[in-house]
């Protein structure tokens, strides 16, 4: 019997921007029943993307990874049901995040993927999660929502300059230069909010980035660090923010 492989997308940064911004996001609210069905279909909706965007960037099997991508929507459409009857104001995310995706879509079909614009957008796509998760535990618009997604948006973007200065851009000083300046503003612009303690989270990141980047480091070690990072980015938001 033919062994069938499970599709999954093989960023694994991907898997911490997925779930720690809706975590936080729910947390900072009030944590319901109706966030594991959002989430599940959170969790689904990417897991589509994956296979949908290969298969725009593969000349073989396209069929194969529309199936998986057709496959997960429909889990995610099955479990974002029963949120939607109850809170229908969800589905006004969904042009936001229609929107953020095209942009994503339209560097993969110029195989620009890696531009620095397509990774902020994929980054405002997870943080809108976190932003509906807090919404649908009892959020309001204001400062807090803004904070969540501030937070949220600094810290990963963060890791995106680290993995490139020290993988791709490794061997170009300005990257190096912008990683290092770039998380030394993330540590700044908490100081000057409402909320001066969440600073503390950007503390390690500003301490990893000046003190690796534009080194070779081997991707296991990247991949340690970065687990250490986001784990101790949501303990100390949970308990800061």
């Amino acid at each position: 019997m033919k062994k069938i492989s499970m599709v999954i997308p093989r960023e694994h940064g991907g898997w911490a921007m997925v779930s720690i911004p809706f975590i936080i996001g729910m947390m900072a609210a009030k944590p319901v029943f109706l966030h594991l069905p959002l989430f599940l279909a959170w969790l689904f909706l990417y897991l589509s993307s994956y296979p949908l965007l290969q298969a725009l960037i593969k000349t073989t099997k396209r069929t194969w990874w529309l199936k998986w991508a057709a496959g997960y929507a429909a889990m995610a459409l099955l479990c974002l049901i029963p949120v939607l009857l109850q809170e229908l104001w969800l589905f006004w995310f969904a042009p936001v995040l229609i929107l953020l995706l095209t942009v994503n879509i339209w560097h993969v079909r110029r195989k620009s993927e890696r531009a620095l614009l397509n990774d902020v957008c994929a980054i405002l796509l997870f943080c809108t999660a976190g932003a509906a998760a807090y919404l649908l535990g009892g959020g309001t618009w204001g400062r807090e929502l803004a904070e969540v997604l501030l937070y949220n948006f600094l810290y990963f973007m963060g890791t995106v300059f680290f993995v490139k200065s020290v993988f791709r851009e490794r061997k170009n000083k300005r990257w190096t230069l912008y990683a290092k300046v770039y998380h030394l503003i993330a540590l700044i612009l908490p100081l000057l909010s409402l909320s001066p303690w969440m600073c503390l989270p950007f503390v390690y990141p500003l301490i990893k980035t000046w003190m690796y980047s534009g080194k070779p480091l081997k991707p296991m070690r990247v991949g340690i660090m970065e687990i250490v990072g986001s784990v101790q980015f949501v303990i100390l938001t949970l308990i800061l923010l």
